[in-house]
């Protein structure tokens, strides 16, 4: 399955919603949207991972350079994170480092 990206920016905060899988091949694109969304000067930037059915460590990467980027938890948000998302994160011990709410 392939990823698809809806980028939302409304009320200063920018919101990417990805559906689908994050994996190799597709992180780039991801990586890509999270990084604009960073130097938008947004607010807020928040990707909401509720349709997400699989992620792989690229993806978590992914994460990870776009929590960097966007200057940290508060400002990056993982917004809904589906099961098997919530699962990677766990097991990376990465869920206590994102910011986890179930809005932008």
């Amino acid at each position: 399955m392939a990823l698809e990206l809806d980028i939302r920016e409304q009320d200063g905060k920018c919101l990417i919603v990805a559906k689908g899988e994050v994996d190799l091949y597709s992180s780039p694109a991801l990586r890509d949207a999270i990084l604009k969304g960073a130097k938008s000067g947004a607010t807020a930037l928040g990707v909401d991972l509720g349709a997400v059915a699989y992620m792989d460590s690229s993806g978590v990467a992914t994460l990870v350079e776009g929590l960097k980027a966007a200057g940290g938890a508060g400002k990056f948000v993982l917004v809904a994170p589906s099961q098997s998302v919530m699962k990677v994160l766990q097991l990376s011990r990465l869920d206590t480092l994102f910011d986890i709410r179930d809005a932008l």
